[in-house]
């Protein structure tokens, strides 16, 4: 018996889309750099992290001490949040006095939109364009927090690429 032959089919061959794969073609070196290679070939270290029960104080010391923008917070070395500048202005300025000795976690932002090792710095961009954000955490494949990504480290590893080009 022969089989049926189904609607819109004229053909019964299998057309592999893999079989005629061209890379892309990128118009510079930029594009190449923010589409091929992975946030970990970039600088993504150092970065400060705390524990989520430490307090604001503490933590808001640690900032102004290492002139920085912003804290990730873990707990039991899991990502759970991140402190930023605009956090402590949000939550914390008019209130440091009552609050300045809870911890951290009451203050955070939860559940930050991360980034891993492994996907490229276009994919970090579009996250912060898209999210509002100006730091985004850097993941490994065991969910344990690597590093930090910023415009200003990749606007450095771009203009580094270019340089190799």
């Amino acid at each position: 018996m022969a089989r049926p032959k189904r609607a819109g089919i004229q053909d019964d061959r299998f057309d592999d889309p893999l079989s005629d794969y061209s890379p892309p073609d990128y118009v510079d070196q930029m594009q190449r750099a923010l589409c091929e290679t992975p946030i970990s070939d970039m600088k993504h270290q150092p970065f400060t992290s705390v524990d989520a029960e430490e307090p604001i104080e503490k933590t808001l010391a640690r900032m102004d001490e290492m002139n920085i923008a912003c804290v990730l917070v873990t707990r039991d070395g899991r990502l759970v949040g991140i402190l930023s500048e605009r956090d402590v202005l949000d939550k914390v300025a008019d209130r440091y006095e009552q609050i300045h000795r809870d911890p951290v976690h009451t203050v955070m932002t939860s559940d930050p939109t991360a980034v891993y090792a492994t996907d490229t710095p276009a994919k970090a961009l579009a996250i912060m364009a898209e999210g509002g954000f100006r730091h985004v955490p850097i993941l490994d494949v065991d969910d344990q927090v690597v590093g930090i990504v910023g415009p200003r480290r990749v606007n450095t590893h771009l203009r580094h690429c270019m340089t190799q080009a």
